[in-house]
C-alpha cells in the first residue's frame, strides 16, 4: 500500500462527520462503553463518537471517573517531566493561529547557534532538567543536518554539581525528543541514528477543507496529505516512537478527536504500534496570529476536560502530553483524568532560559510557575515527579514496549525508575521543605508497592543515589 493510498482509507472527512450526527447515548449504553473501556482494551470509533455526543452532566461525570481509573490502573501515581528548548522561531510557514509565521513582523526572530543551545541546555540541567523536547520554525536554515548538530550538541553538555562534601554530580540530557516539520524517510534515519526518542508532529486539524484556510497555499506546510503521512515515513526511517495531536479550537473538537483516533489505529494497522504519545495542546492568544486571536470554534474547560477523559479510555496506554498552554489549576486537574506527560517551567521563545532579553514566544503560556513549584503541586496532588528515561536506554520502545505494557508488564519498571529520579532530584536541586515533603511520598509509595520482590533493590538503589550514585534505572 502506498502513501498516497494510506491517505485516502484512514482519514474520511465525511465519516467522521457523519458519526458525530448521532443522539447522546441512554444511560444503559453509556455503562456498556464505559464497562468496556475498564477492560483496558480501548475502544472503537464509533464508541468514542457515542461519547463525544454526550453533554449530561452526570454522563460527563462517569467518563471522567472511568477515565481516572484507567489512568491510575497503568500509569499509577506517577507523572513524567520534560521541558521545550525553542531553537528557532524563524519559519517559512504562514500558519494562521501561530506567531512564528513568515507574515508576523511583531516579534523578534532569532535562530540559536550550537553554543547557544548548549547555554539553554546547562540552564535546563540546572532546574533538574533530565528529558528534553527540541522544537524549531521550519525553514532552510535549521533543516536536517542543523537537527542533528543541535541533538549531538544538547547531548553532550555536562552541567557539574559540588555537593556539601566536595563530590561532584555530573547532569547531563538523557532523553531527547524533537517536534520538526514532515521530512523524508531518509531524514529520519539519520535522527535515528543521533538516538531520539520520540519524533513529535501535529496535524494541527484533520480537517482536510479547514486545513487549507489556515495553512495559505505556497507554504511547505500547505500540504496536507505530506503532514499527515509523517509518521509513515518517520517509520520506515526507523523511529521507533512517535507522537501525534492535533490543535482544538481550529475546527469541532469532536472532529479531532476522531482524527486522532483514526491516525492512532492506522499506525497501529500498518505498523504493529499506535502512537507512543497524544497531545492535546488547546487554542491559546499569540501575537500577530488571527486566528489566535480570535478562535474559530473555542473549546470549554468542560468539553476540554471531557475530550482528554475519552482519549485516555479510548488509547489507554498511549501517553497523553499537556504543555503549559493551560493554566496551573486545569493541568492539576487533568493529570487525574488522562495526562501522563506535563512540561515544567516551560519557555517558548529562543533563548529564553539563559538570555534576558527576549524574542518572540510562539503563544502565550498559561502556567508561568518555576519547575520546584510545579514539583510541589504534583506532591501535594499525591503523584510522583518522575525524569525517568529507563525504557528508552533498555531498548524498551515502539511495539516492543506496547507488548510490555498491554499485560501490565511494564509497571514493575515504572514506579521504581520515577522513585530514583525524583530521589536525585530532591537530593541535588530541592529546598528543604521539598525534600522533606518528597522523601516522605518516596517512603510512602515503597510502603505500597505491590511488588514486594522488589522492594530490596528499589531501597539499594535509592540509598545508592543518597550516596552519591545517580542514573540507576531498572
Amino acid at each position: 500500500m502506498n502513501l498516497q493510498d494510506r491517505n485516502k482509507v484512514f482519514i474520511d472527512r465525511d465519516k467522521l462527520y457523519g458519526l458525530l450526527d448521532r443522539q447522546a447515548p441512554s444511560d444503559n449504553e453509556l455503562n456498556e462503553i464505559l464497562n468496556k473501556a475498564l477492560k483496558l482494551h480501548g475502544l472503537n470509533i464509533e464508541d468514542v463518537a457515542t461519547l463525544l455526543c454526550v453533554n449530561d452532566s452526570c454522563q460527563i461525570e462517569k467518563i471522567m471517573h472511568t477515565a481516572h481509573l484507567v489512568k491510575e490502573e497503568i500509569y499509577g501515581k506517577r507523572l513524567v517531566l520534560f521541558a521545550p528548548i525553542y531553537t528557532g522561531n524563524v519559519c517559512m510557514n504562514n500558519c494562521t493561529y501561530c506567531s512564528f509565521r513568515k507574515d508576523n513582523h511583531l516579534i523578534k526572530r532569532k535562530i540559536l547557534t550550537m553554543d547557544e543551545i548548549e547555554q539553554e541546555t546547562r540552564a535546563l540541567l540546572r532546574q533538574g532538567h533530565k528529558r528534553v523536547l527540541l522544537i524549531c520554525g521550519e525553514n532552510n536554515k535549521n533543516g536536517t543536518d542543523y537537527m542533528c548538530q543541535a541533538i549531538r550538541t544538547t547531548y553532550a553538555v555536562r552541567e557539574n554539581l559540588i555537593k556539601p562534601n566536595g563530590s561532584v554530580i555530573e547532569n547531563y540530557i538523557r532523553r531527547i525528543n524533537v517536534e520538526l516539520a514532515p521530512m523524508e524517510a531518509h531524514d529520519f534515519a539519520r535522527l535515528h541514528e543521533e538516538k531520539i526518542g520520540t519524533y513529535v508532529c501535529f496535524q494541527e486539524t484533520y480537517d482536510p477543507i479547514e486545513y487549507k484556510r489556515f495553512h495559505p497555499a505556497g507554504t511547505p506546510k500547505a500540504d496536507y496529505e505530506y503532514r499527515l503521512t509523517v509518521m509513515d515515513r518517520a517509520q520506515e526511517g526507523g523511529i521507533n516512537d512517535v507522537g501525534i495531536g492535533a490543535l482544538f479550537g481550529l475546527t469541532d473538537y469532536r472532529f479531532e478527536v476522531l482524527g486522532i483516533m483514526e491516525h492512532a489505529k492506522h499506525l497501529e494497522d500498518c505498523y504493529g504500534c499506535g502512537p507512543h504519545t497524544v497531545s492535546v495542546p488547546r487554542l491559546e492568544p499569540a501575537v500577530g496570529a488571527p486566528d489566535a486571536q480570535n478562535v474559530p470554534h473555542p473549546v470549554s474547560d468542560e468539553d476540554f476536560k471531557k475530550l482528554v477523559a475519552i482519549i485516555r479510555i479510548a488509547l489507554p496506554y498511549t501517553g497523553m502530553i499537556l504543555s503549559t498552554r493551560e493554566n496551573s489549576d486545569m493541568r492539576n486537574t487533568l493529570i487525574n483524568y488522562g495526562i501522563s506527560q506535563i512540561s515544567a517551567g516551560s519557555k517558548t521563545n529562543p533563548g529564553a532560559y539563559s538570555e534576558e532579553e527576549s524574542t518572540g514566544s510562539q503563544f502565550e503560556l498559561g502556567d508561568h510557575r518555576e519547575m520546584e513549584e510545579v514539583i510541589n503541586s504534583f506532591i501535594d496532588e499525591g503523584y510522583v515527579p518522575s525524569f525517568c528515561t529507563g525504557c528508552y536506554r533498555k531498548g524498551r520502545v515502539g511495539e516492543d514496549f506496547m507488548d510490555l505494557a498491554k499485560p501490565g508488564l511494564i509497571k514493575q519498571y515504572c514506579l521504581p525508575n520515577a522513585l530514583f529520579t525524583f530521589k536525585e532530584y530532591l537530593e541535588d536541586f530541592a529546598h528543604e521543605d521539598t525534600k522533606a515533603k518528597g522523601m516522605a511520598m518516596i517512603k510512602q509509595m515503597i510502603e505500597q508497592y505491590d511488588q514486594k520482590q522488589l522492594v530490596p533493590k528499589i531501597k539499594e538503589n535509592l540509598d545508592n543515589i543518597e550516596k552519591g550514585g545517580r542514573d540507576v534505572y531498572f
